[in-house]
């Protein structure tokens, strides 16, 4: 009988080690090795075939990075009186942002709409930005999004895409036991309203295989496991019946030959087609954008709406003052898509996930504290060559 166990996302990311090889099927014109026994495993289980990724430097096509706004008390959404305008404040949501986003955003309008206001500003137009404002719309009121840029050239579009609610999304001594209840009902509020984008022209919401490989025992991988002296918070216990549990394959039931593998199904999001979907839903819906730069909510009261909702993510640490917001810094690099790669992989530290914009690719060793604290937007070329080169190796060992 296949063993299944909760996937706990901080563990696999954190404990994998290298791999003794990997073999890939199904690729015509590429060696293959053969077909694995798929004994243990029942018919609807078995793998389908693995097209190898193109991991050669010379495909690397875009470096990005993103700061992430973390904030050890979880999401700031609290509201404020600035003059005769009611702020409602939506943002700090760590690595979680487009996780989170609906239902995040739904707290936020049901407070704004208390006021019952006819209009209704939504400052930024990345993850919380755009969310908001089409849940404003969707309430009844006049929307209209100020903001320096539009969603393509904003921090939200640099993210990996992956279902990740509860990633870097608040400390445990400092949130406390009660954010616990309030993280779950955005999770869930979040998990139901993605459900309307699946299935839509251009997957901009999707469910895919997930395949996590190590050499090491579960026991192992603890003893491995980067150190956390903060305490990020982990709530994944909460919505454990959203997700499938990770499942552990059994000996030669895949092409990989580590003696640990993992395979869940997470949902990804494909920011390109995503985020155009959000943008033409919220203009169809006589939704209006404005370009402009705020450079203290005091300027909140000039706007003609009395309400506003304030999504800048990281730009709120320079906006409102806040030193509550601390930088986490991520860089992905994009390898040219691969229409026939329909999966992410975990190995030796570095993480791939397919989209319909391209392959990311990320180094993750040093778990959630790597780049925590850290402001730096500058692209570091050899970080990405490094994750790359892991693939190569891997897929070589393949070839050889």
């Amino acid at each position: 009988m296949t063993l299944r166990v909760p996937l706990d996302r901080r563990r696999i990311l954190q404990g994998s080690a290298s791999l003794a090889g990997l073999g890939v099927l199904g690729l015509a014109g590429c060696a293959t090795s053969e077909k694995p026994a798929t004994s243990g495993l029942p018919a609807y289980d078995v793998i389908p075939p693995l097209a190898p990724i193109r991991a050669d430097v010379s495909r690397l096509f875009d470096i990005t990075v993103c700061l992430r706004p973390f904030r050890a008390a979880g999401p700031r959404l609290d509201t404020e009186q600035i003059g005769h305008t009611l702020v409602v404040h939506n943002y700090g949501h760590g690595g979680s942002g487009w996780s989170l986003s609906w239902g995040s955003s739904t707290i936020a309008v049901q407070k704004a709409m208390s006021a019952s206001p006819r209009k209704i500003a939504v400052i930024g137009c990345g993850a919380l930005g755009l969310t908001s404002a089409i849940l404003a719309q969707t309430a009844g009121a006049d929307v209209t999004i100020y903001a320096r840029d539009l969603l393509p050239n904003t921090r939200s579009a640099r993210a990996t895409g992956s279902w990740t609610p509860d990633s870097r999304i608040a400390l445990t001594s400092v949130a406390g036991p009660q954010f616990g209840d309030l993280w779950e009902q955005m999770a869930r509020t979040s998990f139901k309203t993605y459900r309307r984008y699946l299935g839509l022209p251009g997957n901009p919401v999707e469910w895919t295989d997930r395949y996590y490989l190590s050499d090491l025992s579960p026991e192992e991988a603890a003893r491995h496991r980067p150190p956390d002296p903060l305490g990020f918070a982990n709530y994944d216990d909460r919505i454990r019946d959203l997700t499938p549990a990770s499942q552990i394959l059994p000996p030669g039931s895949t092409p990989f030959p580590t003696p640990i593998v993992r395979r869940t199904s997470l949902m990804q999001f494909n920011i390109a087609d995503y985020g155009h979907t959000l943008m033409s839903d919220f203009l169809a819906a006589g939704g209006k954008f404005v370009r402009m730069e705020f450079h203290s909510p005091a300027e909140f009261a000039q706007l003609k709406e009395k309400v506003v909702i304030n999504c800048p993510g990281y730009g709120a640490r320079a906006l409102c003052k806040d030193e509550s917001i601390v930088p986490v810094r991520g860089q992905i690099g994009w390898l040219i898509p691969q229409p026939e790669v329909n999966y992410g992989l975990f190995y030796n530290g570095v993480s791939t996930l397919s989209r319909r914009d391209g392959i990311v690719v990320q180094v993750l060793e040093g778990g959630d504290m790597r780049g925590y604290n850290d402001e730096n937007e500058t692209v570091d070329r050899s970080e990405s060559e490094k994750a790359i080169a892991t693939l190569d190796e891997l897929y070589s060992r393949f070839r050889a």
